[in-house]
């Protein structure tokens, strides 16, 4: 289970001592998980020195920006994690939809750099990964290798970065300004669905002694960091919202599988509100509602497999989304035409469209599963329906230009916006939506067999193991395990005196 991220005591003593005295060298002192996850507690010298970093410096005092609580400029803290509640005029739905901005985390600009300190400091504290000597390779459709390529500079070790080559134009030009050697971009075939790729070129750089991969797909760390961190930040908003609204419900999670980890924040939830888990996939390759294939452009939700870290078995909903819904009110959203026409014509608030930036295309999803399902469930005004927006519009201008050139060579206008509207708001259909019970679970947990047993090696009691809800109870145990050991390792360091 090492290869899986989950020790919680030193393997290597050598390897330790060679990453205490680098960490020690280059000043870093590492967050704990549940200081990511409540930042208040983070100490007051370490903000206060924070006061004098950027948020995409180069700086170890950023590890401790990692969270969901940064202000509108990446700077200050704020009290309740950053979120829009759209409104009914928008969404068609008298529900609350609402959605965690991931857009405010630092040096990437989205959530995925959460889950790459998930993954990677558990190694370093438990002696599997020597800054010094290993290279950390980071297979990714794009935000997790780019958090990966963030986090491998701060920490001062080498960082490679695994995706496939039809990724937005944005992603590669973030990498070749972060990495450290042109080389340490691998370009994989092919795009968003074309992970299996990905996984092909991992096995090849494994080979090298000095590489260890960090599959986000089979990560426990990028599990238990959402869980935690997202899972906290969820339950903050929404008890925040409770205050002005007396007996409102947390109906449901949305999330697009991707790799899952964001999916963990529903274990967290559930059992706290009786909160539905829905996992959201693209239509045009639906693995998980039909055994489904195909390639699509909702980038950052990777899929033809099931990711080892997706807890299906206690997964609600499974429904689709297509990207020509997500490419279209990419454009309603972020055209002054489109947000002419929802201000004007629409009636929805001029401060809510202007936020809508804040949603990158797999956030759109997310968002369009949200309405499907409270349509579904006919959700009412005390209820709620809470989701991610992974990253913002930002990483998706170069989409946008080729969206605007397929779709609307004589130019996009209002009378395009109203179209766009009418068929993927006005129009969002409660169609390609399974409420699953034990007998589609279990469908769905077989389908990762050929992946994960056949293709990459699991153990099949391993894979079993995650069958039973106590599998998972018992993974979160490990958290203050491993805040134990960065107590330890900071202690070591003789760094963490300056906190």
């Amino acid at each position: 289970m090492a290869e899986l991220g989950l020790e919680c005591t030193i393997v290597d003593s050598e390897n330790y001592a060679r990453a205490v005295a680098h960490l020690r060298e280059h000043h870093i002192v590492l967050p704990r998980f549940t200081e990511l996850a409540e930042p208040s507690s983070i100490p007051r010298g370490v903000l206060s020195a924070l006061d004098g970093v950027g948020p995409d410096d180069v700086d170890p005092l950023n590890l401790f920006r990692v969270t969901w609580y940064n202000g509108p400029y990446r700077r200050s803290q704020v009290a309740v994690p950053a979120h829009l509640v759209l409104s009914e005029a928008l969404t068609g739905v008298p529900a609350k939809i609402v959605v965690a901005l991931g857009n405010r985390f630092p040096m990437i600009g989205a959530h995925k750099v959460l889950a790459a300190y998930g993954c990677l400091v558990p190694r370093i504290i438990t002696g599997q990964f020597d800054p010094t000597r290993h290279r950390a390779v980071w297979p990714s459709t794009g935000n997790y290798c780019r958090g990966g390529i963030a986090i491998s500079r701060i920490i001062r070790c080498r960082g490679v970065a695994v995706l496939p080559e039809g990724m937005s134009t944005e992603r590669f030009d973030w990498l070749e300004n972060w990495v450290t050697d042109p080389s340490d971009i691998v370009r994989t075939p092919g795009s968003e669905s074309n992970v299996k790729e990905i996984y092909d070129k991992c096995a090849e750089l494994e080979r090298q002694q000095e590489n260890v991969i960090f599959n986000q797909f089979n990560e426990f760390g990028n599990y238990l960091v959402h869980y935690l961190c997202t899972g906290k930040a969820l339950e903050h908003i929404f008890e925040n919202l409770s205050r002005s609204h007396d007996g409102l419900n947390l109906a449901a999670f949305v999330a697009a599988t991707g790799s899952a980890g964001t999916l963990a924040a529903g274990d967290y939830l559930k059992p706290r509100y009786g909160t539905q888990i829905v996992a959201v996939e693209a239509l045009e390759c639906p693995t998980l509602l039909y055994n489904g294939y195909g390639e699509h452009n909702i980038q950052g939700i990777g899929d033809k497999h099931v990711p080892l870290i997706h807890n299906v078995m206690n997964t609600d909903v499974i429904t689709a989304v297509s990207d020509t819904a997500t490419d279209c009110l990419d454009l309603l959203f972020n055209t002054d035409a489109g947000r002419r026409y929802l201000v004007e014509r629409r009636g929805v608030d001029s401060t809510l469209v202007g936020g809508l930036e804040a949603l990158g295309l797999s956030s759109i999803c997310n968002v369009l599963a949200a309405i499907k399902l409270a349509k579904y469930l006919d959700l009412g005004p005390d209820d709620a329906v809470v989701t991610v927006a992974t990253d913002s519009a930002v990483l998706y201008e170069s989409e946008r230009r080729a969206a605007l050139a397929r779709c609307f060579p004589n130019g996009f206008d209002e009378v395009a916006a109203g179209e766009i509207f009418g068929q993927h708001l006005a129009g969002a259909a409660t169609d390609h939506l399974v409420e699953i019970g034990h007998r589609e679970r279990e469908r769905i947990f077989n389908l990762g067999y050929f992946t994960w047993v056949e293709q990459q090696g699991v153990p099949l009691s391993a894979f079993d193991a995650r069958r039973r809800q106590t599998f998972w109870r018992d993974l979160h145990e490990m958290i203050p395990q491993w805040d134990q050991l960065i107590d330890d390792f900071n202690d070591q360091t003789g760094v963490s005196t300056a906190r």
